[in-house]
This record gives C-alpha cells, sequence and structure tokens, in this order.
C-alpha cells in the first residue's frame, strides 16, 4: 500500500515497521506464524565476530510496565550467521535486512562488519555502541562521544553499505551523542536502546538478574523515547529510527510526529509475537482516523 510507503537511505520500505534487534531472533523462526513478508524490513540479532554464550542465567525480569534482559549479545558469530542464518531468511523473506552488529573493540566491529560487507542480504549495519548487557564494550562506545566517533569513523572506512547507529539513552546528553556520530559520517541514528535497571528478589533480597543491572524495555520507557528522538531529529541532518516501548500503531505515528523515519517494534514480539502483523494492518484504519493520507507526511509533525 502506497501510503506507508517509506523513502530512507536511497531505499523504499513498503511500511516503517521493523522488528527491533534482538526480539525477533533471525527472523525465520517468526515465519511459522505469518507471511513476515509484510515486514518493512527486519533487525536481526545482535551479532559480533566469534561466537558467544551471552550472560549467565537468569537473564530475565519482568517488570510492571516492561522487562529487564541481561541477554549478553549471545549469538552464533558472524561466519555462521552469514552462511547460515541469512541463507535461512532468505527462503521465507524476499527483502533486504538490517544487520546488528555489537563487539568489545574496534577492530571486532570493523572485522564483523567486513564479513556483513560479502552479503546482499543485508542492506545496511546498525552499530550496536549501547548495549548495557556485555561486559568490556558496547557500553563503553555509546557513552563517550569521541570514543563513539572514532568507531563510526573506522566502520565507515570499510563499510559497503549504509550505517547505522544506535544510541544508549545512558547519557547525560542524547544530542551530543547524535552530533557526534553525525559529523563521523553515520547514514542514520536508530534510538533509544534501553535503560538500565534492576530488580530483586524478595524473598532473598538479592538481584535477580546473574548480571546484577540489565536493560529496561516496554511500554514504560516509550515517554522517554519520543523526547530523546524529538530533540535528537531537531539537532540532526540525517534520518532517525525510532523505537522504545512501541506497542500498536497509534504509538507509531506519534514516533513518526516526534520525527521518526521508520520504527522498530522490540519487546512488544516477545508479548505478543503478532504485534509486528496487527500494527501493520491497524495502520491505515489509525490514518484515516487522524485523517493522515501518507505517513512520510507526518515525519516530524504534520507539513
Amino acid at each position: 500500500m502506497d501510503r506507508l510507503n517509506i523513502k530512507f537511505l536511497g531505499k523504499t520500505f513498503k511500511n516503517p515497521i521493523i522488528p527491533a534487534s534482538g526480539t525477533f531472533g533471525f527472523g525465520y523462526e517468526f515465519s511459522d506464524l505469518y507471511d513476515i513478508n509484510i515486514l518493512g524490513s527486519i533487525s536481526i540479532k545482535g551479532t559480533t565476530l566469534e561466537e558467544r554464550y551471552g550472560n549467565n542465567l537468569p537473564r530475565i525480569a519482568e517488570c510492571p510496565s516492561g522487562l529487564i534482559n541481561a541477554i549478553g549479545l549471545q549469538n552464533p558469530g558472524v561466519e555462521k550467521v552469514v552462511k547460515e542464518e541469512l541463507v535461512k531468511l532468505d527462503k521465507v523473506y524476499s527483502d533486504q535486512i538490517i544487520a546488528n552488529v555489537g563487539g568489545h573493540s574496534v577492530y571486532e566491529y570493523t572485522e564483523t562488519v567486513k564479513k556483513f560487507n560479502e552479503s546482499d542480504k543485508v542492506f545496511a549495519i546498525e552499530l550496536n555502541i549501547s548495549c548495557p548487557n556485555v561486559t568490556g564494550g558496547g557500553m563503553a562506545f555509546g557513552v563517550d562521544p569521541t570514543v563513539a566517533s572514532e568507531l563510526v569513523k573506522e566502520v565507515k572506512k570499510i563499510s559497503k553499505k549504509p550505517v547505522i547507529v544506535k544510541l544508549s539513552p545512558n547519557v547525560t546528553n542524547i544530542v551530543e551523542m547524535a552530533k557526534a556520530v553525525e559529523e563521523a559520517g553515520a547514514d542514520a541514528i536508530s534510538l533509544i536502546n534501553t535503560l538500565v535497571g534492576m530488580r530483586f528478589n524478595l524473598k532473598t533480597g538479592k538481584p535477580i538478574i546473574a548480571n546484577v543491572k540489565g536493560g529496561y524495555s516496554g511500554p514504560g520507557i516509550y515517554p522517554v523515547a519520543l523526547r530523546m528522538i524529538y530533540e535528537v531529529s531537531q539537532a540532526v541532518n540525517i534520518p532517525l529510527i525510532g523505537m522504545g516501548g512501541v506497542t500498536c500503531a497509534y504509538d507509531v505515528i506519534e514516533m513518526m510526529y516526534a520525527g521518526a523515519s521508520l520504527v522498530m517494534v522490540g519487546s512488544q514480539n516477545l508479548i505478543d509475537p503478532y504485534a509486528c502483523k496487527k500494527i501493520i494492518e491497524d495502520l491505515p484504519s489509525v490514518m484515516d482516523e487522524l485523517k493522515i493520507e501518507k505517513l512520510e507526511d507526518i515525519i516530524g509533525g504534520r507539513k
């Protein structure tokens, strides 16, 4: 449906809805539930240079308005992702995807990106510089504008794909971070990643998560995400992908008003595996209700 189309980094997306990395596996797992070709794209599970087991169990703690996770980027390593996981995905999803890349060093990031350069299935690289669940990496890049800038510059030197930088909300000044990665050459920004949170077991008095702290996501962070997307959209000249607590079509519209061109759906996929499908199906009627002809017309507010 043309009214849902969004042009983003030279590519036309059939709609703005993308399952967020870490909440949709490698995509093909959901193909038994519905035709995933309806999705705008897919941001696949965070991938590192080498295989990672991730953090110790337990890794999940429920909250009244979301959940805390400390998965720790468990994945089979980029070699297997390119040669096995993307091959499986290609059999059930015809469009290109976004590859989410994590690491502990500039070397790990750049070497992983080089591997994804070889895959025609990958449209863009999403640099995860903001994961709060990986000891020794991720967050270290995401909270220091100088360090983030250097990483982006190095990745841009070798990437054959557009580079999207995923920002952490766990900073004093999100706009400073956004400007830093824009100046370093980022083609787009995605935000926000999870906030840092924790929960305690009331019977033992100890943290529920083995990692003690983890990333808090879900509806509880939605207003924070909106505020940060709005602030960044006012300060940079590159497009944004919004995420953080999206549960329905109304949330998508609001996030696009704030300045997002595309919208990622995260934790809701874990609650309802049909979440993205329902949002895509609901968008036309919500647009009719709000008298919106085309979604592209409302990015950054009504023109």
